[in-house]
């Protein structure tokens, strides 16, 4: 649900503020107040198109934002593109400058208006005059026939994921012979030169310090008895000093008792002086100034800093390389076997993929049926006199299988008497676009009566000037089907008819001021005598009659 959509100097608006809440929302006005400014506001939020010719003159910039009600898919999209989720909310914020550059933050993080659009079919479905054609293709019509029918696509989606997968397996397999037989050639050759290198995992690692050893063989065997010298065999060695404190610390113990724990720490040292002592006497001794070894140990690591080079950074990752290569080469001579496998497994996967997206089709071809004779009706009260239908085309080729199924859904719709049925992006206007969504949208969520799953429909719908061209009878149809949609979904809607202003669950009127000589758009929740004020107003015009509001009154009074 959109919780509030903020706007700052964008058009004619400067600063305005807009809370909304769940069922029905609509904005009414004067006309030119700026109401179908904000719906063109949230449009640019789903990721809809900017212009420099938004920023508010004298201004360097356009803002506009918005929060929605989070939702796990909404939050699985975020993550997927490195955004921090804030639990319950999402914020959309857009920033346009005045030479036409913009930065769009999510959750007050940069992101980019590819993000905007892969949310803005589960968060909200803008019809706007300028926008409903494109917001509403052909994907968003199979989407809405399947919301209809009750489907779940998800089966379909998993069985052509693993037909990809299956053919993407026999074709890296099968890539060309002379491509093939180099790789041979390439990969013998690299197993051959690490396996004859005989490899250790971290064997670079003990040469370098056996190298380092025997380059300072000389250094490493002074420090080593001039140590054991001090410690033990000198004339004033550590040990020969610690036998002496220990006989006179023995003879104090002997009268007094508390150098007995002294006793027992200076036997302890020289037992670690003996041993330490030992160590070294024994390293000093096993040093051997070996320049064959030496050369040994460096022609040795040449070779296994040339292998890293080329296969890894390590000598583990050396290892793995090969054994890579190794279960390649493997593949390549069962390759008849392989493929004949792969082949099997294809042709598995091509039938299992058939069978459910053929099931999914027919399904979609028994639901067309019903959506267009339902969608054809709801239409027809909405003072057009169409024909309607929803066409499902099988691609059966495997160039038009998709993880949605192999079907193309496209409705076509003929506005006048006599003409031939056409694709909803022909038809003669925007406010006549907005109806047929509108009857599209009742239908689905009226037709099938049955529990819905979920479904990527969005959560809230915006219909912008719905009421074009009705009146009477037509325009309280209007409102009692966008009252019937609301109870479903949140619903905002721009309106200039007070049939339709009577069904608002929250009404906001759009106010045009002048202040310091700059005009100013106000937004205004309405409270119940201010609400009759202003279907009165859009009754009977400039001068509201008492027989106006009383008339506002009924109608409000009505539609509840």
């Amino acid at each position: 649900m959109l919780v509030e959509l903020r706007a700052e100097n964008y058009a004619v608006i400067d600063h305005a503020i807009a809370v909304f809440g769940p069922g029905l929302n609509l904005l009414t006005g004067e006309t030119g107040a700026g109401k179908s400014i904000l719906v063109d506001a949230l449009a640019l939020l789903m990721g809809g198109k900017s212009s420099a010719d938004v920023v508010r003159h004298g201004a360097d910039r356009a803002v506009v934002s918005c929060v929605f009600e989070a939702t796990a898919t909404a939050d699985a999209i975020l993550d997927e593109n490195g955004i921090d989720s804030t639990g319950s909310e999402i914020i959309l914020r857009r920033e346009i400058l005045v030479n036409g550059k913009g930065r769009v933050f999510v959750n007050n993080q940069p992101a980019t208006v590819a993000v905007l659009k892969l949310l803005a079919p589960e968060l909200a479905l803008v019809h706007a005059q300028s926008e409903t054609l494109s917001s509403f293709d052909q994907a968003q019509q199979r989407i809405l026939l399947d919301r209809f029918a009750n489907l779940d696509p998800e089966p379909v989606a998993q069985a052509h994921a693993n037909w990809r997968a299956a053919a993407t397996k026999l074709e890296d397999l099968e890539q060309g012979e002379q491509d093939r037989l180099r790789m041979v050639d390439l990969w013998s050759y690299q197993r051959k030169e690490i396996e004859s290198a005989q490899l250790t995992a971290g064997e670079d690692e003990e040469l370098e310090n056996e190298k380092r050893v025997l380059a300072n063989a000389e250094k490493l065997y002074a420090a080593a008895l001039g140590a054991f010298d001090q410690l033990y065999d000198g004339a004033n060695s550590a040990e020969s000093s610690l036998r002496a404190a220990l006989r006179n610390v023995e003879e104090l113990a002997r009268y007094d008792n508390k150098f007995a724990d002294a006793v027992q720490q200076l036997t302890s040292a020289r037992a670690i002086v003996d041993d330490l002592s030992d160590s070294l006497r024994d390293y000093a001794q096993g040093i051997q100034a070996s320049p064959e070894r030496l050369a040994e140990i460096e022609d040795r690591l040449v070779t296994l800093d040339r292998l890293k080079r080329k296969y890894g950074t390590t000598i583990a990752e050396v290892i793995a390389f090969g054994e890579d290569v190794a279960r390649k080469l493997a593949e390549v001579e069962d390759r008849d076997e392989i493929l004949k496998q792969l082949r099997a497994d294809l042709a598995d996967a091509r039938n299992k993929y058939a069978t459910v997206a053929r099931s999914l089709s027919s399904q979609r071809q028994s639901a067309a049926d019903k959506l267009a004779r339902l969608a054809e009706r709801q239409i027809n009260d909405l003072a057009m006199k169409v024909q309607f239908e929803v066409v499902v085309t099988p691609q059966i080729s495997e160039s038009g299988w998709g993880s949605h199924g192999w079907d193309e859904v496209e409705y076509r719709i003929a506005t006048n008497p006599g003409e031939p049925l056409k694709p909803l992006d022909e038809i003669a206007s925007g406010g006549e676009m907005s109806r047929v969504m509108l009857a599209l949208k009742v239908s689905v969520e009226e037709g099938s009566g049955k529990p819905r799953k979920k479904s990527v429909t969005p959560r809230t719908l915006v219909f912008d000037e719905i009421d074009i061209g009705i009146g009477g009878r037509a325009a309280e149809a209007v409102g009692q089907k966008l009252k019937t949609l609301s109870r479903a979904q949140q619903v905002l809607c721009v309106t200039h008819l007070p049939q339709i202003a009577a069904f608002a669950d929250q009404h906001f009127l759009i106010e045009k001021r002048e202040d310091h000589g700059r005009t100013k758009v106000q937004v205004r929740l309405l409270d119940d005598r201010t609400r009759v004020e202003e279907v009165a107003r859009m009754l009977s015009g400039a001068v509201v009659t008492e027989a106006s509001q009383q008339h506002a009154s009924q109608m409000i009074a009505a539609s509840r």
